[in-house]
């Protein structure tokens, strides 16, 4: 029997997966990808002898890159160094900061200083975060969202009530917990998924366990280390890379997509595998008539959030810094409404600063740190010219240099911006998001975009846009998800 062939587009986490786990059931499997190196958005940038991941920072659910590896008979260990994190991250209140300790009992004592009793309702909250985290990321997210029917099954029934799929997160954790600053540190995980907390189905209190439990851990070298990794594996399982390759056309035939068009070559292939944008994947590759989804639809998505982003080395060391640090020093009633409810440039916006300098002394020259800032915005946003982006750096520089009590905008010597518009080019992001489709109540499983095409039998999709949805462990699964869907429909 002839070896069969598939064409993964993009070289993202989502399609490395998929390529890996199709080269492990026999397949020739050949990707093409746009940019020069693999990654998509988890990226490297090298500058001035600066080493700064473009994308992802936090490493969370190590126990789903342990699996994905063990598929192929390897550890982790085997492609890059883990570290974890204490404290795991930093949080800065408008009158100081909390660390957030990696230990559970060393939380628990965090918890109570500032709620009396919440600690054993934080161990309570947890056990019943490990139930759906076991379901959830051990059986749900591995479905192929095909129907509803993929859940009528013994476990799922029986469960579906302590599963809270229909009630918000926001309502799991105001009913336990009384503080503001609790309330707000135990959905910050949900903003991961690209919805506001009263939108994220209570099922997702499984990413506080994730955080608390699963912990914050750090790849040496940057989160690239883990595209490195995979994508050394591919080469060891066969898989055939084609870099600075744009596709440009799926031709079919017959309801069959028979060809790959690009820039600079012609593939053929028995399936294809789109890990490219799902919006620009139908839009932009197939003609209107084998489109399985109209411009009405994807107009009416809700998107998770863009991001304006700002690579910075400085040339000096800065006091008391953390490698996670969160600023909710202003109210994020108001930076919610304007990512989601009235998409517009933010006013005052709550932002991330990864300093990965901390912990990984080879990102950064000698006396140096490494900071990556960001700041999420809505999807869509356009102007986001040099001037508006100028704007909101010297906003949050002005913020950071109030609670560090140090000056940091005139020791800035590597500097550089990302934003809407740059997603759009370098990725063909639908509407310049950073994250997907929101995770919401009426975007959650079967009823996101399908990883199969509706209209082109041997036509797949993973990523973002797809099940199981945004992150990067859900990435991982997502390629292993459709290439079994691809393996079942193609034996």
């Amino acid at each position: 029997m002839a070896v069969k062939s598939i064409i993964v587009i993009g070289s993202g986490f989502a399609g490395l997966s998929a390529a890996t786990f199709m080269a492990k059931a026999g397949w020739k499997v050949t990707v093409i990808e746009k940019n020069s190196n693999p990654g998509g958005r988890a990226g490297q940038l090298k500058e001035s002898g600066f080493i700064f991941d473009k994308g992802p920072s936090f490493y969370w659910m190590p126990d789903v890159f342990e699996k994905y590896f063990a598929h192929f008979g390897k550890k982790v260990s085997d492609y890059y160094s883990l570290q974890r994190l204490n404290p795991s991250y930093r949080v800065y209140w408008e009158d100081g900061y909390t660390d957030i300790p990696a230990g559970i009992h060393e939380l628990k004592r965090t918890f109570e200083s500032i709620e009396k009793g919440s600690g054993i309702l934080l161990e309570k909250y947890l056990a019943d975060a490990a139930y759906k985290y076991d379901a959830g990321i051990n059986r749900f997210v591995y479905k192929p969202g095909k129907s509803i029917a993929e859940f009528f099954v013994p476990e799922m029934i029986k469960g579906v009530f302590r599963m809270n799929i229909f009630s918000s997160i926001q309502k799991q954790i105001q009913k336990k917990f009384k503080s503001p600053r609790l309330r707000q540190l135990l959905e910050f995980p949900a903003l991961f998924l690209g919805a506001l907390p009263e939108n994220t189905p209570a099922l997702y209190s499984l990413m506080n366990y994730a955080d608390i439990h699963g912990g914050t851990w750090y790849p040496k070298g940057g989160m690239y280390a883990v595209v490195e990794g995979m994508y050394l594996l591919a080469q060891e399982l066969g898989v055939q890379f084609y870099f600075d390759e744009r596709a440009e056309e799926i031709i079919v035939d017959k309801g069959m997509a028979k060809k790959i068009k690009t820039n600079k070559n012609v593939f053929n292939a028995d399936v294809i595998i789109s890990g490219a944008d799902y919006h620009f994947t139908e839009t932009k590759l197939l003609q209107k008539k084998y489109r399985s989804y109209s411009e009405k639809y994807w107009s009416n998505r809700v998107m998770a959030p863009s991001c304006l982003l700002y690579y910075v080395g400085l040339n000096k060391k800065l006091r008391n810094l953390s490698h996670h640090s969160l600023f909710f020093d202003v109210p994020f009633a108001l930076h919610g409404q304007e990512i989601y409810s009235e998409p517009r440039w933010p006013t005052n916006p709550l932002f991330y600063i990864s300093a990965a300098s901390v912990t990984d002394s080879s990102v950064a020259p000698p006396g140096c740190e490494n900071l990556v800032f960001l700041i999420p915005i809505a999807a869509g946003l356009g102007d986001d010219s040099d001037s508006v982006r100028d704007h909101y750096f010297k906003l949050i520089l002005k913020r950071m240099e109030k609670h560090f009590g140090e000056p940091v905008e005139n020791f800035v010597a590597y500097k550089r911006t990302y934003s809407v518009s740059d997603f759009v080019s370098e990725y063909n992001s639908f509407k310049g998001n950073a994250y997907g489709l929101a995770n919401t109540f009426r975007q959650t499983a079967f009823l996101k975009p399908s990883c199969r095409s509706k209209k082109i039998k041997n036509l797949f999709y993973t990523g973002q846009l797809t099940v199981p949805g945004p992150g990067v462990p859900p990435s991982l699964i997502s390629g292993e998800v459709v290439s079994t869907e691809v393996i079942k429909a193609f034996r």
